[in-house]
């Protein structure tokens, strides 16, 4: 058994009309090669379309059909084995009254281009004042004049030349004020501060680090509410898959999704935490071992007592 992600733009999803969220059509579509098709589906190269170079496959699913496409031409027809639709969707962003969500891009969009322009901008103007122009008034016509080091220029009487400065008057210094406004637009659309991407001048740390970086973690916190209940539905199918595999009862299973800690922990204090919420009884060393991030709670009680009883008969 294999979980993956599938292509979202080759995924389609069909809703029950008053409620959204029962899907009761899943389709998913992707294209192989004929040696894949072949090995997996035992069609030839001969047998596919757009002379043999790619075969397009599409899964339907139903709770309680499945039928597969490779071409246009019905493959498979046959009862769900699962007896239930083994995708999970979920939206990035959720928004009322629509059952696709929202991406995090559209907003960045206008903010990236504008930057781009100004940053083009500004590159002209340094490639203009590195290679400056020659302005002649009271001249009607000019030969040979040339911008560079020892050159001399003939003037007719009463007639004034010089170098046109782009830089005079602190404009280039407008320019960067601007480019310094878009990045503050995207960092605050983007909900990341420049500190997370390792500017720290003010070398923050503990609290003030964390007040800092309090956009970025309330989005990353939003977002670990919408895939924990994802993460939950998956593994409730991967459960009922064993189930019908095994004759094993797994469900219902109480699920605990652990996150890492977006910041980096004071290990000392934060031991010093659990230690004295197991003392006082308000949780168990198996929920303090998991929120000190021991992969194998489990495990590490057995060693703890094994290494306890060896050292009770060494004693005795």
């Amino acid at each position: 058994m294999r979980i993956n992600s599938p292509d979202v733009q080759g995924l389609f999803a069909w809703w029950v009309a008053d409620d959204m969220g029962r899907i009761w059509q899943v389709a998913s579509r992707y294209s192989l090669s004929p040696d894949e098709a072949q090995m997996l589906y035992g069609i030839k190269p001969s047998q596919l379309g757009s002379n043999g170079r790619q075969a397009t496959v599409v899964e339907a699913w139903t709770r309680r059909e499945f039928r597969l496409w490779v071409d246009d031409t019905l493959i498979q027809e046959r009862a769900n084995p699962y007896g239930f639709i083994p995708f999970v969707i979920f939206p990035n962003l959720r928004e009322p009254k629509k059952f696709w969500g929202l991406s995090d891009i559209p907003p960045l969009v206008e903010p990236s281009r504008e930057l781009n322009r100004a940053i083009s901008q500004l590159s002209m103007i340094l490639e203009l004042s590195g290679n400056p122009i020659a302005v002649l008034e009271g001249v009607e016509q000019a030969e040979d004049i040339s911008v560079q080091p020892g050159a001399v220029w003939e003037l007719p009487e009463r007639a004034k030349a010089y170098l046109l400065d782009l830089l005079q008057g602190g404009g280039i210094k407008l320019h960067v004020d601007f480019i310094d406004l878009i990045y503050r637009s995207l960092h605050d659309l983007s909900e990341a501060p420049r500190i997370s991407f390792g500017d720290n001048p003010r070398s923050l740390s503990g609290v003030a680090l964390e007040m800092e970086l309090s956009p970025l973690l309330q989005r990353v916190r939003r977002k670990r509410l919408i895939r924990a209940a994802a993460y939950k539905e998956r593994n409730e199918m991967v459960l009922r898959i064993l189930e019908k595999r095994t004759g094993v009862k797994y469900l219902p299973v109480k699920q605990r999704i652990v996150w890492g800690p977006l910041l980096p922990q004071d290990r000392s204090r934060l031991v010093r935490e659990q230690q004295t919420l197991v003392e006082a009884g308000i949780q168990s060393r198996h929920r303090a071992m998991e929120n000190l991030g021991i992969d194998d709670p489990d495990a590490e009680l057995e060693k703890i007592r094994g290494e306890a009883n060896q050292t009770s008969r060494i004693r005795s």
